[in-house]
């Protein structure tokens, strides 16, 4: 059940004439699992999030720090949903800028170093980054693969994102937030809905615009103005804004 604050907001978004709908995928489109490459979009939720990008003057996209093929692969969306990969960082147009490829390689080779012999410590290679993932480690290997990247990424001249069970570096700057600019210059859209659960959401969070709708995922201090408890919640968010875009569809 939404809280009837939340229902207001949706509602004056959904009367607006230009609608741009995003969400993360992990943790908010998807459960959160233990194997990364398992992470599906709940059926419902994404059939939601179709059906808002197939209404007039409505726009839909996942933001993602997943690489972008892969996004595109495990969520299962068409194209008339947007995908942006890599924190923002990744368009289907590309990277706005230059790889450093050496660095790139180096960062990787170093954190497959950190991994080895830890259980439950892995790496994921991005085309602009590569991830640390501990989520499935000991508390005590987690704790010093993370302490061990940390020192290691003070020669590196890279950007580094903390979040849930993961320290992420990257060779180009990342920002979902900015991803969200962008999309939005890109649509026209005159009001926006971020649904997201982790940290890296809250640069998206902090680009929200007077009539724009911030929702916080589960627990954790955020910037967001509504919070949801679960990606259960989240179709129940798209299914409304569908349901109430319906009647005032605008080109």
């Amino acid at each position: 059940m939404l809280e009837d604050a939340l229902r207001r907001a949706l509602t004056r978004a959904a009367a607006t004439p230009r609608l741009l709908v995003t969400s993360d995928f992990d943790g908010t489109l998807a459960p959160i699992v233990n194997n990364p490459a398992d992470a599906r979009p709940l059926p419902e939720a994404a059939a939601a999030l179709e059906a808002l990008a197939a209404l007039p003057g409505t726009f839909a996209a996942l933001i993602s720090g997943r690489a972008l093929s892969v996004l595109r692969e495990l969520s299962g969306m068409s194209d008339a949903v947007q995908a942006v990969g890599s924190h923002g960082a990744e368009f289907d147009t590309g990277f706005g800028r230059e790889i450093d490829t050496a660095l790139l390689a180096e960062i990787t080779e170093t954190l497959n170093d950190i991994a080895a012999g830890r259980p439950g410590v892995t790496v994921e290679t991005k085309p602009a980054s590569v991830a640390l993932h501990v989520r499935n480690a000991s508390e005590a290997d987690g704790a010093a693969a993370l302490a061990l990247a940390r020192d290691a990424a003070e020669s590196w001249d890279a950007h580094t994102t903390a979040g849930k069970a993961v320290l992420e570096f990257a060779v180009i700057v990342t920002d979902k937030g900015e991803a969200i600019d962008i999309l939005r210059n890109r649509c026209a859209a005159t009001a926006v809905v971020f649904l997201g659960d982790d940290v890296t959401d809250e640069k998206a969070f902090r680009r929200m615009r007077d009539g724009d709708v911030g929702i916080k995922v589960g627990p954790g201090d955020t910037l967001a103005g509504f919070r949801v408890d679960a990606p259960a919640d989240v179709t129940s968010v798209l299914r409304y804004l569908a349901d109430a875009r319906l009647p005032d569809q605008q080109d």
